[in-house]
């Protein structure tokens, strides 16, 4: 099981994950399904980078800890830059 520390996203949107990714470093993630509402949040890329080559994130529960609260999710996409080894979105669906 793995344990990822995330930030909340003030804002939703294109020009601000844009934003995110270049000045801050940082992917944006959205949690979502199971008759929840859904979660923007925030990931730096460094760290998840470094899990996302571990064969067992892409099949294994993940618990991501925001302020306090803790979400079991699964993996849904990743969405990885063309030709750079940058990873551009994560979604993430909440465990039943």
């Amino acid at each position: 099981m793995f344990v990822i520390h995330a930030e909340k996203r003030l804002q939703c949107g294109t020009n601000y994950s844009k934003r995110l990714r270049r000045v801050k470093n940082r992917i944006p993630i959205i949690v979502y399904g199971f008759k929840k509402s859904h979660i923007c949040l925030s990931l730096d890329h460094d760290t998840i980078f470094n899990i996302y080559k571990k064969p067992k994130f892409h099949s294994n529960t993940i618990t991501l800890v925001v302020s306090n609260e803790k979400y079991l999710v699964f993996l849904k996409s990743i969405q990885m830059h063309s030709f750079k080894l940058k990873i551009l979105h994560i979604d993430f669906l909440y465990k039943p």
